[in-house]
């Protein structure tokens, strides 16, 4: 990341006076779902939360479609059914919401994003962002991919391996950013959702820079778990990264940044709201210059920015000879930051997962301590790292004593993770 001096002097300016130095933190989901898919709300609708609740950048990234074409749905058929249009009629109005009838009820058109971007975008304030999750899978493995920027839907492309799934739709996001030059990124969505990537196989996509270390869905298992009676342990999402990191670090590839979303579904009050995929569970904070996609792209492929599923950092900078982390202070709330990496040297070796039965599971391999080991742990809203020399690289990861609301576990704390840095780069 980059070292920005004058961000701390930025946070404690009004927005308006913020939004005209160098640069800030922008917070942003990348991976959302509306009735354009399946989501159970209208895209005004959920454009309208995220506004509304502090969010400065948005993408509605449905499966295998892009909202830039004329759609008519039956309001009784559709997710959120005639609750959810009720609301979003007395929202919008008559004069914004088209309907018609038809044999059975009626149809409502989704607007496009052409359409209803221009009611929420707001220089240095808010921004819609066209995506799409490019829904996939290899046998039973769903393999899904968020295309944030995309300017025409991409086709799933198939493959004959897991691997060879990922890196054709992953070639299709860079083709289509060669041929019309717009910045655009690809991520790898939800690893551990039907157990369907392993670290090894996204080790092996080396053009895949983003993937979700956080995804609030609350089927997507990021503790990973153990499975039967054998206790044989699949891996975390976090224990992947850490693989990943170290194979790619130790080849001197490039490392592997991580990211949060909320990938939201249900936008309508539920009495077990732990149950289903919610807004506002994980988020991106990017620190860019300008509130635009490229400037947005430009700082995430640069590192720039970090992970959150309710820490909130004042800043994070790292020099030649560490990492630094201020943490925004809470009342009554205790910090603890956890600086995790691989030194050289470390034992490569690794075996499989073996389940109740005797067989090889399909999932992440069990390796040695070595691999993302705690390097250093600080107590307090203030914590630096000072390399030793031998890390092949240095990720933090930030606990809240504050307990998530609304989510499976009762259990899970509020988090932030930074991205990994390669000490000497």
């Amino acid at each position: 990341m980059r070292l920005l001096p004058s961000l701390l002097l930025a946070l404690t300016l009004p927005f308006s006076a913020a939004a005209e130095t160098p640069a800030r933190w922008w917070k942003g989901n990348l991976h959302t779902h509306s009735l354009w898919s399946d989501g159970d709300d209208y895209p005004e609708m959920i454009a309208d939360w995220y506004k509304a609740h502090g969010y400065h950048f948005l993408a509605l990234s449905d499966h295998n479609v892009i909202a830039d074409y004329e759609r008519w749905v039956n309001v009784a058929k559709t997710k959120g059914k005639e609750a959810a249009f009720d609301k979003y009629l007395a929202h919008f109005g008559k004069e914004w919401v088209e309907t018609r009838p038809v044999e059975i009820g009626k149809e409502v058109r989704l607007k496009m994003l052409a359409e209803f971007a221009p009611k929420f975008d707001e220089p240095g304030r808010f921004l819609m962002v066209k995506s799409e999750e490019i829904t996939d899978r290899f046998l039973s493995a769903p393999i899904h991919i968020n295309a944030t920027n995309v300017q025409t839907v991409i086709k799933p492309q198939g493959g004959q391996s897991v691997v060879d799934v990922m890196q054709r739709n992953l070639a299709e996001v860079l083709a289509q950013r060669t041929r019309t030059g717009v910045p655009m990124f690809a991520h790898i969505n939800h690893p551990n959702f039907g157990w369907a990537l392993t670290a090894e196989e996204l080790n092996e996509v080396e053009q895949e820079q983003f993937f979700e270390v956080y995804n609030g869905h609350p089927t997507v298992h990021n503790e990973g778990d153990t499975v039967g009676t054998s206790g044989a342990i699949r891996a975390s999402t976090e224990r992947i990264w850490d693989i990943v990191l170290t194979k790619r670090a130790a080849a001197g590839k490039r490392v592997l940044y991580g990211m949060a979303t909320d990938d939201s579904h249900s936008y309508h009050a539920s009495p077990t709201p732990e149950k289903q995929s919610r807004s506002g569970r994980g988020w991106v904070m990017v620190r860019s210059e300008k509130l635009d996609a490229a400037s947005l792209i430009a700082a995430m492929e640069a590192g720039d920015f970090y992970a959150s599923s309710g820490v909130t950092l004042r800043d994070v900078q790292h020099d030649a000879r560490g990492i630094s982390i201020a943490i925004e202070p809470q009342p009554g709330v205790t910090f603890r930051t956890e600086f995790i990496g691989t030194r050289k040297g470390w034992d490569t070796a690794s075996e499989p997962v073996i389940g109740t039965k005797g067989e090889t599971l399909r999932t992440t391999r069990r390796y040695s301590a070595d691999v993302g080991r705690m390097l250093a742990t600080v107590e307090g809203t203030d914590a630096r790292y000072e390399f030793k020399g031998d890390e092949l690289y240095v990720r933090a990861r930030i606990t809240s004593s504050k307990h998530k609301e609304g989510v499976l576990s009762p259990d899970e704390m509020e988090r932030a993770w930074t991205q990994p840095v390669v000490p000497g780069k």
